[in-house]
């Protein structure tokens, strides 16, 4: 009975995932699609929501709609996503395309109408009588906002609740060809718990893979007693692209039963979060490898994993051998398999080798740590799991040291600043200590406390900004004749808590210059047409996060 409702519920999730629209959508770009980056692939602190679709490393290709509907979203932004468009279609689903170098001279012309009226770059705008047509040119491709390189980023959302869906659902997956097979480029074998032992230790090891004759891999034997877990790291590649991408399913198996199981077919924004808890969190901090992880340790709220009526441990007894197979799979169901020869053995000589803090944290219960100078609070649900923490202060600097355990969420850190006049107080923050280096983290002050809320253990000690911000190398001479140029530019920089606001004026007259924090640009396009025949008098002024203002002054001839 409960064989045939867990096939009932496959094939439902799997009726659900076919009722997608195959052909409604067609691609955004005209060039064949190769990618950079696939839907849930694993990213710092977050799952991609999306196709990174390569534009060949140039930018200003034409971005098509992929459907009829109405631009229900425009956001223009330094960071993120950039110039970015939210197409809302008749079907219930928004695609969203991003990083792009512009829009169409209607959308254009709206958003700069709109930058002109908010007196700002970044604006988030809602139109609804912005109407686009199937293959209508909707914006340039480009390298906008947090790109690293030219691209376009390709996502679908469900309209109502704004979750994300695989892309490939809509039929996207032809137009990529495929036929190469997931790469799992290492794995390793977990106890569960100290009363484990794995191949004579208590910790994690790495298992060997050799290939075998009809394609499938088979892992160095494993012998162990008590509970034990897996986890793989593993990449896609797919015919004539050599990207390293992210995979789409994994399923194990145990001794041919169905053990645990994650699939990239959609989830909600708020669940990206989780990421460091799907992934081996301290073999990432300490080699910057993502493994992920085959298990669930404890139950949170990740509805790629939620699904599973198992933990996907292997409780390892005497007098039975056991089979673990892993089945890796692409969206094109190309597939790898590894098979782990597994058999029971106790070792009473294997020992721990981990270490301690001086503080017990139950997820469950909330701390608030208090010490000469600093402070430390930390929520119900701060971690995943119940963890040591090494919490200490000396000489004014809070250390909270784990490099283990990833953390669902931030932790309040407080600092004593008394030792600052009242006006120093006001360009005071918490500083998170790298090395020589301070790095800035938004702060509120309050009766000689400064306190931030970080997401990170580590050292944090008061910082103090008042330094002003850098602009720096306009691209004209003072008072010279400009007519042969096309924009006006300058740099901007601030070595410490980072640009806030920037402002330019002509002739005492807003104007917008674009601001793209990679090139540290910013820039005007003359043919706003806000200057005027003869002298013209410009002025840009630039704040950073704790209202330190430089400002630029010059005058050139147009």
């Amino acid at each position: 009975m409960k064989k045939s409702i867990a096939i009932l519920l496959v094939l439902a999730s799997q009726a659900i995932f076919a009722q997608y629209p195959k052909d409604y959508f067609r691609s955004p770009l005209d060039i064949p699609i190769n990618l950079s980056g696939t839907f849930g692939e694993l990213r710092p602190n977050h799952f991609h929501s999306g196709l990174d679709i390569r534009t060949n490393n140039v930018e200003g290709l034409p971005v098509y709609a992929s459907a009829d509907g109405t631009i229900i979203r425009i956001k223009v932004s330094a960071f993120g996503y950039g110039k970015a468009l939210y197409i809302a279609h008749p079907n219930g689903y928004t695609t969203v395309y991003g990083h792009l170098q512009k829009f169409n001279d209607k959308i254009e012309a709206y958003v700069k109408e709109q930058q002109y009226k908010q007196k700002s770059f970044e604006v988030e705008l809602y139109p609804s009588t912005l109407k686009v047509t199937k293959s209508e040119i909707i914006a340039l491709s480009g390298n906008s906002g947090g790109s690293g390189g030219p691209h376009l980023h390709f996502e679908f959302r469900d309209t109502a609740t704004e979750k994300i869906i695989n892309p490939m659902a809509f039929g996207m997956n032809k137009l990529i060809k495929d036929e190469m097979k997931p790469v799992i480029s290492s794995l390793m074998v977990y106890p569960a718990n100290d009363s484990t032992s794995v191949n004579k230790s208590k910790n994690p090891v790495s298992l060997s893979l050799q290939k075998q004759v009809d394609g499938s891999f088979l892992a160095s034997k494993v012998v162990a007693s008590g509970k034990i877990g897996f986890a793989l790291n593993s990449y896609d590649l797919s015919t004539n692209n050599y990207n390293k991408n992210g995979i789409y399913k994994v399923v194990s198996y145990v001794n041919g039963s169905p053990n645990f199981k994650f699939e990239f077919d959609t989830f909600a924004f708020d669940e990206s979060k989780h990421i460091n808890y799907f992934i081996d969190f301290s073999r990432y901090k300490k080699l910057k490898q993502r493994f992920q992880k085959l298990f669930i340790k404890e139950s949170y709220p990740l509805s790629l994993v939620s699904g599973n009526t198992k933990d996907g441990f292997l409780d390892i007894k005497p007098n039975i051998t056991y089979t673990y197979k892993i089945e890796v799979f692409d969206y094109h169901g190309n597939k790898t398999i590894v098979n782990v020869p597994i058999s029971f053995e106790k070792d009473t000589n294997a020992t721990v080798v981990s270490s301690k803090g001086n503080y017990y944290i139950k997820t469950k219960s909330d701390y608030n740590f208090e010490f000469e100078k600093t402070a430390i609070y930390l929520p119900v649900n701060a971690l995943y799991e119940n963890a040591y923490l090494n919490i200490s202060e000396k000489e004014g600097v809070l250390d909270i040291e784990n490099n283990f355990e990833a953390i669902q969420n931030g932790l309040t850190v407080t600092l004593d600043m008394s030792h600052l006049s009242e006006e120093e107080q006001k360009k005071a923050f918490v500083g998170t200590v790298l090395g020589l280096k301070l790095e800035y983290n938004s702060s509120f002050r309050k009766a000689n406390k400064v306190s931030a809320k970080v997401k990170a253990f580590g050292k944090y000690k008061v910082g103090f900004d008042n330094v002003a911000p850098r602009i720096y190398n306009p691209n004209f001479i003072e008072g010279s004749n400009i007519s042969k140029l096309s924009t006006l530019s300058v740099s901007i920089n601030d070595a410490l808590s980072g640009i806030d606001t920037y402002n330019a004026y002509l002739n005492g007259e807003w104007i917008l210059m674009e601001y793209d924090y990679k090139t540290k640009k910013l820039v005007h396009n003359l043919k706003d047409g806000k200057v005027v025949s003869g002298k013209n008098d410009i002025k840009i002024v630039v704040t950073d996060k704790l209202d330190n203002t430089a400002t630029f002054t010059s005058n050139f001839i147009y």
